[in-house]
């Protein structure tokens, strides 16, 4: 694992803790300061949020039998919360969350497994 990766220290936690409040922001915003995009770009915002939000979890030590049905939670409270709110309430949107979950915790995988790279280049 590399370096940066190995400590679940307060680098990582901090990281998570941006991840989290970014969440809060986009998914909570009131309809008016939603900006309008073309179609399918609220996909990727959810997908990006998610990968990020699960990304980050494991990097600050989260587990992934706690942190995968948390988010998944999350993201179907958040759809119906969006509903109450005046905002559309979407099943994919939903799904593009459980994309960007799987993604995130992919890319976290691949990340921490590769080998450390020796400054000699031996690695």
């Amino acid at each position: 694992m590399r370096p940066a990766l190995a400590v679940h220290g307060p680098l990582a936690r901090g990281a998570f803790a941006v991840a989290v409040l970014v969440s809060l922001a986009v998914l909570f915003a009131p309809a008016s300061d939603v900006p309008p995009a073309p179609y399918g770009i609220d996909k990727l915002v959810h997908a990006s949020l998610f990968a990020s939000l699960a990304f980050t979890a494991r990097w600050a030590g989260v587990g992934r039998g706690v942190l995968v049905p948390v988010l998944v939670v999350y993201a179907a409270a958040s759809e119906v919360i969006q509903g109450l709110i005046g905002r559309d309430a979407a099943v994919g949107d939903w799904l593009a969350d459980l994309v960007g979950v799987l993604l995130g915790l992919l890319a976290w995988h691949r990340l921490a497994r590769r080998a450390p790279h020796r400054p000699d280049g031996l690695a």
